[in-house]
């Protein structure tokens, strides 16, 4: 007979998983939107012209709206996918992984907040008074964090967490090599668009889908 702590920890492993897929998809879902709203207000290059904070604050402020639930989902997402791993946990490849998951996070709301900053400063003062330079710097700023700093520790996340799935064999080699991959293009390509930011989600989204569906195929391993 199993003791009840014994059961309780049962039911927790047999729910972690639907657990870590419902978080990613959550995760992806938000983000992406978050991301998109945030695109599609922004114009397509830097100028002097501070107009599209007033046309886009709209979006702007639906999107930052999204973000912070994006960002807890993904902080469930993760504690998931450690809690699945704490058996064969190495404590290298964890501390990347957690570390670089929670810089990833961390850059996102800076990023994100200083776009609210740019949003609110408009606001109050209005597009005409407020100084052109200091916008198109906010948002340079914005971008440069967003795309060249996050997205690589979000590459540094998926680099470690599929090492982890190698040597565990937790996953499948093709899905590691996938990883690898997409993680190689957040590393190497830089590109201040923020469409490349929908690369991250994207593999959130498909890895999340696919644990999904092969717990549900059979009965989860311990």
């Amino acid at each position: 007979m199993m003791t009840s702590e014994e059961r309780i920890r049962v039911r927790l492993r047999l729910t972690a998983p639907r657990a870590m897929a419902a978080a990613g998809i959550l995760f992806a879902l938000l983000f992406a939107a978050s991301v998109i709203l945030m695109r599609l207000a922004l114009p397509e290059t830097l100028s002097s012209d501070t107009s599209w904070v007033e046309q886009g604050a709209r979006w702007i402020t639906l999107s930052l709206l999204l973000m912070p639930f994006a960002g807890i989902t993904f902080l469930w997402f993760m504690g998931v996918i450690r809690d699945r791993l704490s058996e064969v946990e190495e404590h290298f490849l964890s501390t990347v992984f957690m570390g670089s998951g929670l810089l990833f996070l961390a850059m996102v709301f800076v990023a994100m907040a200083i776009a609210g900053g740019i949003v609110t400063s408009v606001g109050i003062q209005g597009s005409q008074n407020i100084q052109p330079d200091l916008v198109v710097f906010g948002r340079a700023v914005m971008l440069q964090i967003s795309n060249v700093y996050a997205l690589r520790m979000a590459g540094a996340f998926m680099i470690s967490l599929g090492t982890i799935w190698l040597r565990t064999k937790l996953m499948p080699r093709w899905l590691v090599i996938v990883t690898y991959a997409v993680a190689l293009i957040l590393l190497v390509v830089i590109n201040l668009s923020l469409w490349i930011a929908l690369i991250f989600p994207a593999w959130v989204f498909f890895v999340s889908v696919f644990f999904l569906l092969t717990n549900l195929r059979g009965p989860v391993q311990a």
